[in-house]
């Protein structure tokens, strides 16, 4: 059995003022592998790239689309990839979503 809840650091500006780089995340995964996650438009979700599945991305889940998700920074001008470049993003390959951000030490 997998552990349901994930750790995860935030290495880039795309979700400033949100998110930070430093900032770490838990996120919820699920029980069971294969099982799609409850997205809400507005929640902050963890997806894999479609081009490039092991590079992990924090992005907004903007709005439902036909089989995934519209994901978009929050900081488009920090020269972000999103839903702008790549489209929607299959449910599939959707993580996890996010529980808690925490900071490890000063700013």
């Amino acid at each position: 059995m997998r552990w349901p809840v994930w750790r995860i650091a935030v290495a880039e500006r795309s979700m400033e003022p949100v998110l930070y780089p430093g900032d770490w995340l838990l996120a919820w995964r699920g029980l069971r592998r294969g099982r799609a996650l409850r997205i809400r438009t507005g929640q902050l979700v963890i997806a894999s790239h479609p081009a490039r599945p092991e590079l992990l991305l924090v992005k907004r889940a903007a709005r439902p689309q036909p089989g995934g998700w519209w994901l978009e920074s929050d900081n488009p001008g920090a020269g972000t990839v999103d839903s702008r470049s790549f489209g929607p993003v299959p449910i599939s390959l959707i993580r996890g979503r996010v529980l808690l951000r925490y900071r490890r030490g000063p700013r």
